[in-house]
């Protein structure tokens, strides 16, 4: 008997192990890659190894010693020649503004002569090598575990004696972006529900053909492709689109006064709301469907009025389908960034738009990990929140 269940029990797993594996390496193993580049940036050390070693013991406020240029002129000589010195200059620059065309300009100088001394040789290529800043830099550059990308990414930076400062306001980019998809997502999930809820209603209280009709006029969207979904608002809401061509046209408007819903964050929220309201209403119809009518009616006749009966009798019954849904379209709008690239334009953005910008254009792959924790962290936060607040154990999805 023990021998066949454990048998059951191994084929049952065995019968599981794709999806497992499916699951490691489409999920944790991105995720784990993700959380590595966050903290771990072995580039710089791994291109300047001698040069750091000597470093280590500088007192970072007087000049390295003569040893300690040569070291770091032979290296760029070397990372020169193996074509690699661009992208470490590159690493460097995200640490100290102007640092690349430093690098690239005293390695183009020291390329061809053997300097007496390497000193003057190379700070009369840049000046920039005589002041202890520069060095300061490029021995941070070359921590191979650094919080860096988490102190740029919360608009925090060190100063010349290490301590952890905040960026200037003109350079205070993240935090506001991050607070702006916040307060976004959660006006979304509050206009989704607010649309959604009637709708819901609606349909759960319908006879079987129109309940089926309507049902399919909100699965209607998932049919077609969301590039497409989104680049048509931007023809209905642009100035000249349909939208303002009908309030003009009904005299709501003067054609001299027509809106800008496009490319700012109102063709965001039209966007995203209506992409994600489908998200809202099957979980609130999966749960309406489960209420019988019989409770309204029920209070109706014990004297309760229409508005009492919904409020005490039919709405905390829906609760469950509301955390559902609210919860489901918070999720995914606070990830959101084709959309806001399409119709937000610059005052549109979202974080993710800036997660995509670091990994698509400024390969700076470490900040976009960063700041992938740091909203990954922030959604764990929300669970938590409302986990204590409202309770998951409720929650339904069907």
């Amino acid at each position: 008997m023990a021998q066949s269940l454990r048998g059951a029990r191994i084929r049952a797993a065995a019968l599981t192990l794709p999806l497992v594996i499916f699951i490691t390496v489409t999920f944790f193993v991105p995720l784990g890659s993700m959380l590595t580049r966050s903290f771990h940036s072995p580039q710089v050390a791994d291109a300047l190894p001698r040069t750091l070693a000597l470093l280590e013991d500088w007192d970072g406020q007087s000049g390295p010693q003569e040893e300690t240029f040569r070291t770091l002129g032979e290296e760029f000589r070397s990372l020169a020649k193996q074509r690699k010195l661009g992208g470490v200059a590159t690493r460097i620059n995200r640490l100290e503004s102007g640092m690349r065309s430093t690098i690239l300009k005293t390695a183009r100088k020291l390329r061809r002569d053997q300097p007496e001394s390497w000193r003057e040789a190379m700070v009369a290529a840049d000046e920039a090598w005589g002041e202890a800043g520069t060095w300061r830099a490029l021995r941070r550059a070359g921590e191979r575990f650094t919080l860096q990308h988490y102190l740029n990414a919360l608009d925090l930076d060190r100063d010349d004696a290490g301590r952890i400062v905040t960026q200037p306001p003109e350079r205070r980019i993240y935090l506001p972006l991050l607070w702006r998809t916040l307060v976004v997502s959660l006006a979304i999930t509050v206009i989704c529900l607010v649309l959604g809820y009637p709708v819901a209603y609606l349909i759960a209280n319908s006879s079987p053909a129109r309940s089926n009709l309507l049902l399919l006029l909100v699965l209607l969207p998932f049919w077609t492709s969301l590039l497409v979904r989104t680049t048509s608002w931007i023809v209905l809401l642009q100035n000249q689109g349909v939208v303002n061509d009908l309030l003009v046209a009904i005299g709501i408007l003067g054609d001299d006064g027509r809106i800008a819903m496009v490319y700012n964050m109102t063709g965001t929220l039209i966007a995203m709301t209506q992409i994600l309201l489908p998200f809202m209403i099957l979980p609130l119809f999966a749960v309406m469907r489960t209420v019988s009518p019989q409770h309204l009616r029920a209070a109706s006749s014990l004297g309760a009025t229409f508005r009492q009966g919904f409020l005490r009798v039919y709405w905390p019954q829906t609760l469950p389908g509301v955390a559902a849904g609210s919860l489901l379209v918070f999720i995914l709008s606070i990830g959101y960034y084709i959309t806001p690239a399409l119709v937000g334009g610059r005052t549109g953005q979202l974080i993710s738009n800036m997660i995509a910008y670091h990994m698509q254009q400024s390969l700076n792959w470490g900040l976009a990990a960063a700041l992938g924790v740091i909203l990954l962290a922030t959604v764990g936060l929300f669970y938590f929140v409302y986990d204590r607040l409202v309770g998951i154990e409720g929650m339904r999805f069907s």
